[in-house]
């Protein structure tokens, strides 16, 4: 098996058909298997596969697990050479598995990699290549100064703000909407952390990888579309697209400043001093507060 691409569902169901038949058209002659693993939708995404697409290998969980817990499900069943994580959220270019597969095949030193990733708009979705979130890198990200002083290392760099999107290039950590995984080396460090539910399990696998000493890479060579936030309802260009109740919407909210402290107090925590490691945390429970007042 060349390929098993795993997609996790939460009430998608249109978008994951278009995701689906995205990827039935861009098998070329790779040997392939799906992973459908649906988190309890109430939109009939579990009917809508049994019936349209019948070899998919669906699992049907009968509580919402989060992301983390579902994708390692598929992972624990799993047989293809290279593992796909990929959002439901996404459609892929006809070329875009054959591609990644032969880059993979041409770079045996790299052991993540990810395409371009670009929103609705046509604009990267700039989430697709990042470094990690630093104390400094948070703050300039999160108070503007990127933007004040784009394309600067100092103040732009958690983004890669300072080198050209264009260029293929080493990265610390890519995005869950894709992430094409070499299988043996996934196994090594293993597989996503279950204390992520949703948001911030990427980054955190990343972080992982890297810490092991090994490579992850970006790749302009072909790209996907991402219709980003359809499931949680929380992003503006995306929100036409999701069914996402409040409640729903309030639960991402909290999970995704969650995953900020986790990956804080799991990886950052030890490293700083309290002097820094305080206000950290008090930020983070501040942007919780400040984001819950904003949602609707």
């Amino acid at each position: 098996m060349d390929i098993s691409v795993i997609i996790v569902s939460y009430n998608t169901r249109q978008l994951l058909s278009h995701c689906l038949n995205s990827i039935e058209e861009a098998k070329q002659n790779l040997k392939i298997e799906i992973f459908v693993v649906d988190n309890n939708s109430h939109d009939k995404t579990t009917q809508m596969v049994k019936k349209d697409f019948r070899l998919v290998k669906l699992i049907a969980n009968r509580e919402n697990l989060g992301f983390s817990k579902a994708n390692n499900i598929a992972l624990k069943k799993a047989r293809g050479k290279y593992i796909l994580i990929l959002n439901p959220d996404t459609t892929i270019d006809k070329n875009t598995l054959g591609t990644m597969f032969s880059y993979m095949e041409e770079n045996t030193n790299v052991a993540m990699s990810t395409c371009r990733v670009q929103l609705i708009n046509g604009q990267l979705d700039a989430d697709c290549r990042r470094r990690f979130p630093t104390p400094w890198r948070a703050f300039t990200h999160f108070s503007k100064l990127s933007k004040i002083f784009p394309g600067t290392k100092l103040f732009d760099s958690y983004r890669y703000g300072d080198i050209d999107r264009n260029s293929e290039h080493e990265i610390e950590a890519c995005v869950g909407a894709f992430m094409f995984i070499r299988t043996k080396v996934l196994e090594k460090i293993g597989y996503f952390d279950e204390d992520y539910f949703f948001y911030g399990e990427d980054l955190d696998l990343c972080y992982r990888f890297k810490m092991a000493g090994e490579k992850i890479f970006y790749t302009p060579r072909t790209k996907i579309i991402h219709y980003k936030g359809a499931s949680s309802g929380i992003k503006s260009h995306s929100k036409h697209l999701s069914i996402a109740t409040l409640k729903s919407k309030q639960k991402t909210l909290r999970e995704s400043t969650r995953a900020m402290e986790l990956f804080y107090k799991k990886h950052y925590q030890k490293i700083y001093p309290r002097l820094i490691t305080y206000p950290v945390l008090l930020g983070i429970k501040a942007m919780e507060k400040f984001r819950l007042a904003k949602v609707k």
